[in-house]
C-alpha cells in the first residue's frame, strides 16, 4: 500500500496539522453527537487530509465507545472498524466529480431521510461538491435547508469558489491550510518509524520544501527515496536535483528575459539529459516566480516586469495542465519557451491567442483569406482552454481549405502532423469547432 494511505490519519491527534486538531477539538469539544453543525464545508488544496479529517469526524460522530466529553474515536467498535473498512451503511462517501447530477442527488434525500441503521448519525462525506452542476447543487440546497434530525454533510472541495453561496453558508466551514514545515516534519516523523528508516533533518527539511505544502505529496516523495534505509540530503539531491532546480529556474527567467528561444531550449534539453521531473521542475518554476511576483507588488525588483511575471505565471500554469497529455514531458516548456521568445512577431502572437475577439489579422491578400485567420485564432483559443500543447501546435499550422464541411490545415513539420493527426487530437478540434461554428465539420491535417 502507498505511504500516503497507509499512514493515512485515523484520529484527531493523528492529524499533522496541529491547527486543524485545534481547530476540530473547539468545535467538538462537549457537544457530541447532538449539538453539532448539521453539515461542514471543508476547503483547501489538494492533500492536505480533507477526506481522510472527515472519515475521523464521522468515526468521532458515531463512536460507540466514546464517553462523556471525549472526542476521540476510539477505531475498535464496530461502527469505527467499518468506517475504516468502507462498510458502514451508516456513512457513505461520494466523488462530486462522478456524482454529479440531479438524479445522484435526489437518491441521496431519499435515502437520507431514512433512519440510521446501527449509529447515532446518517454521515454523507460529498468530495469535491464544486463539480455538482446547478441542478444538482439546487436539490442539496432543499436538504441543506431542512435536515433531518439525525443526518450531517461533510462536503469536502479544493475550489471554494465554485461552491454556491447559498450551500457554503449553511455549513459550518473548516479551512485546511498548506502544510507548513513544521507540519510536514512531523508528517513524515509517523511514516519513517513505521517503515523503520532514518533520516537526516536537512533531508527532510529539503523533502518539506519539495512538497509545496501537501501532506499527500510528501509521503509520495519519501516513498520514491524509501529504497534508502537512511536518507541523506545528498541522496535528495541526487534523486531530485533541488540545487540544479534553483539554478536553472534562475538561467531560465535571464533567457525568456531576453527572448532567447536557444538558450531556454538549450537549458531544458540539459535538464531532461539529466532525468529531471519536468512536473516538478515547472511548479517550481511557479512558486519561484510567484514569490518574485509578491516581492515586486511589494516594490522589489526583479529581472521580468510585473506584467510579464504575472503573464509568464500565467503560461506555466497552462504547461503544467498540458504535462499529463504531452508525448515528451519537456515539451509544453519548449513551446512555452518559443511561443515567449517570438511575442511581438508579425504572426499569432500570444497576445492575439489570448484575445481573439480584439485581434488585429495582418492584412490578407483576400477576404476569404482574413476569414481563415480569425477562424484559426478563434479555434486556437477555444482548444487552449482544454489542452496548451495542441494549441501550440496549431500556432505553427496553417488553413489549406475551410468550407462548411471540412477544414484542412497544413503544417511545416513531420511531428506537428504526427500529433495534429491523433484521433484523439482531430476529435478535440472538431469538438471545438462544432462550438465556434454550430455546424458539424471534419478536420483534415496534411
Amino acid at each position: 500500500m502507498v505511504f500516503y494511505l497507509k499512514y493515512r490519519p485515523r484520529k484527531i491527534s493523528e492529524l499533522d496539522s496541529l491547527s486543524l486538531q485545534e481547530r476540530l477539538e473547539s468545535i467538538l469539544k462537549g457537544k457530541l453527537p447532538d449539538n453539532i453543525p448539521h453539515a461542514f464545508l471543508f476547503t483547501g488544496p489538494k492533500g492536505l487530509g480533507k477526506t481522510s479529517t472527515a472519515r475521523i469526524l464521522a468515526k468521532s460522530i458515531n463512536c460507540t465507545n466514546r464517553k462523556g466529553s471525549e472526542i476521540e474515536p476510539c477505531n475498535v467498535c464496530a461502527s469505527c472498524k467499518a468506517i475504516n473498512n468502507g462498510s458502514s451503511l451508516d456513512v457513505a462517501e461520494l466523488d462530486g466529480a462522478s456524482n454529479r447530477g440531479i438524479d445522484e442527488i435526489r437518491d441521496l434525500r431519499e435515502k437520507i431521510r431514512l433512519s440510521p441503521i446501527n449509529s447515532k448519525k446518517k454521515i454523507y462525506i460529498i468530495d469535491e461538491v464544486h463539480m455538482l452542476t446547478t441542478e444538482a447543487f439546487n436539490a442539496l440546497l432543499k436538504t441543506l435547508e431542512e435536515p433531518p434530525s439525525h443526518a450531517v454533510f461533510i462536503l469536502c472541495t479544493t475550489e471554494p469558489q465554485k461552491v454556491p453561496g447559498t450551500i457554503a453558508s449553511r455549513c459550518f466551514h473548516v479551512k485546511f491550510e498548506r502544510a507548513n514545515t513544521q507540519d510536514l516534519i512531523r508528517s513524515f516523523g509517523r511514516i519513517l518509524k513505521g517503515e523503520g528508516i532514518k533520516a537526516d533533518p536537512d533531508a527532510l527539511e529539503q523533502i518539506a520544501n519539495l512538497s509545496d505544502g501537501s501532506f499527500r505529496d510528501g509521503a509520495k516523495i519519501l516513498e520514491d527515496l524509501s529504497g534508502n534505509k537512511h536518507i541523506t540530503a545528498a541522496i535528495v539531491e541526487k534523486k531530485f536535483k533541488t540545487q540544479t532546480l534553483g539554478k536553472s529556474i534562475e538561467n531560465l527567467v535571464a533567457a525568456l528575459a531576453k527572448r532567447d528561444a536557444r538558450e531556454g531550449i538549450k537549458i531544458i534539453d540539459g535538464l531532461a539529459k539529466e532525468g529531471i521531473d519536468f512536473k516538478l521542475l515547472t511548479e517550481s518554476f511557479i512558486n519561484y516566480l510567484h514569490s518574485n511576483l509578491i516581492s515586486q507588488v511589494d516594490g522589489g525588483a526583479f529581472t521580468l516586469s510585473l506584467n510579464e511575471t504575472k503573464e509568464l505565471i500565467e503560461k506555466l500554469v497552462g504547461a503544467h495542465m498540458s504535462l499529463r497529455y504531452s508525448v515528451l514531458p519537456q515539451l509544453p516548456l519548449e513551446l512555452l519557451i518559443v511561443e515567449w521568445s517570438s511575442m511581438g512577431e508579425n504572426s499569432l502572437t500570444p497576445e492575439a491567442i489570448d484575445s481573439p475577439e480584439t485581434v488585429t489579422v495582418p492584412k490578407a491578400s483576400s477576404q476569404a483569406a482574413s476569414k481563415d485567420d480569425k477562424i484559426l485564432l478563434d479555434l486556437i483559443a477555444l482548444v487552449k482552454r482544454e489542452n496548451f500543447s495542441i494549441a501550440a501546435l496549431l500556432r505553427d499550422s496553417k488553413i489549406e481549405k475551410f468550407d462548411e464541411k471540412k477544414l484542412t490545415l497544413t503544417t511545416k513539420y513531420k511531428f506537428h502532423k504526427e500529433r495534429l493527426s491523433e484521433a484523439k487530437t482531430i476529435e478535440l478540434l472538431e469538438k471545438n469547432l462544432k462550438e465556434l461554428t454550430g455546424k458539424s465539420v471534419k478536420v483534415v491535417i496534411l
